[in-house]
């Protein structure tokens, strides 16, 4: 029988003995990577209209989240003296910096395109800065509400780490075709998510880690992110300017998920005894050498790489 702890602040997992690379040279840095959007139709995943829309949500929500997250996470800086984990939250920021400059991207390139993001965009904005945002409290109150916002992030990192998996791992997308730039945005943030995917977590324990707070966090993190995916690819949908995009939305997306086409609806219900166990640690979660191996020949990624190294990189794929 599982034992669950007694609700406290003592910490589950001791975030000084549970990272995997404690031992190895492998470093959390940001990328700099270069993505162009030229011929990126809007419905890049071709005859997937809804599946393509829950690809933009990670364009919508994301860059205001992951905002939020790195302020969060820049507040507990000051909070770690455990060397490694200092230098991962130091580099899990910049990677969330290039996240939401890159997915902003995106976002510019399809409202280009004809597709009106601008409310979704707004109602984040307001979500991020008033909700998830910095207190104004000083002392205890406001250390408590970093905890909080810690737990909360570190949650939502559980599941954008299990969707990287799965975009690592999609196949399908391949095989119906979607635009190659598009696909390696999500592939390259994808795996970046599992590279990272410890880094908040170990973060909460070592700044607060009571077991109270990450149960409240992990239901509070699923039933938000499950309504922002709905409510944003609803959006998205009904924003499509395209006359053949079909109708009744909900319907479709419930089949692009039962084809495969997108990550499982359930997940939301799924994922949450997982990382409730009092012994989970996320790098339990995914496989670090298939997501490091695609940081290395990720195209963005080289492009951006070169130009760093003062080379300009080469339009032509062969």
């Amino acid at each position: 029988m599982v034992r669950f702890p007694r609700p406290g602040r003592r910490p589950v997992v001791d975030p000084r003995g549970a990272r995997r690379y404690d031992a190895e040279a492998h470093a959390i840095r940001a990328r700099h990577v270069e993505f162009r959007w030229d011929d990126v139709p809007l419905h890049y995943i071709p005859g997937e209209v809804m599946a393509t829309h829950v690809i933009n949500v990670m364009h919508l929500v994301l860059p205001e989240g992951e905002r939020a997250m790195a302020k969060a996470l820049s507040e507990a800086l000051p909070l770690i003296d455990d060397p490694r984990l200092h230098e991962e939250v130091t580099g899990f920021i910049g990677q969330e910096a290039v996240h939401a400059s890159s997915h902003e991207g995106a976002r510019e390139h399809l409202a280009s395109l004809g597709l009106d993001v601008g409310p979704m965009v707004r109602a984040m904005e307001w979500l991020t800065d008033r909700v998830l945002g910095p207190a104004g409290p000083t002392g205890r109150a406001r250390h408590a509400w970093l905890c909080e916002r810690l737990a909360l992030f570190a949650a939502m990192e559980h599941y954008t780490a299990v969707v990287g998996e799965w975009l690592l791992d999609a196949e399908v997308l391949e095989r119906e075709g979607m635009h190659p730039t598009m696909l390696d945005l999500v592939r390259w943030h994808g795996a970046e998510e599992v590279e990272h995917r410890n880094v908040a977590f170990d973060a909460f324990q070592y700044v607060d880690g009571s077991y109270a707070r990450r149960v409240r966090s992990a239901l509070l993190a699923s039933a938000l992110l499950a309504g922002l995916v709905v409510a944003a690819a609803g959006y998205l949908h009904r924003a499509d300017p395209s006359p053949d995009k079909g109708r009744f939305w909900p319907l479709r997306l419930l089949d692009a998920a039962r084809r495969g086409m997108i990550p499982p609806a359930t997940l939301f219900l799924t994922e949450i005894p997982r990382y409730l166990r009092p012994d989970f640690h996320p790098s339990q979660l995914g496989d670090m050498d298939k997501a490091v191996r695609y940081l290395a020949r990720s195209p963005a990624a080289d492009a951006g790489q070169r130009r760093d190294d003062g080379t300009e990189a080469s339009c032509d794929p062969q």
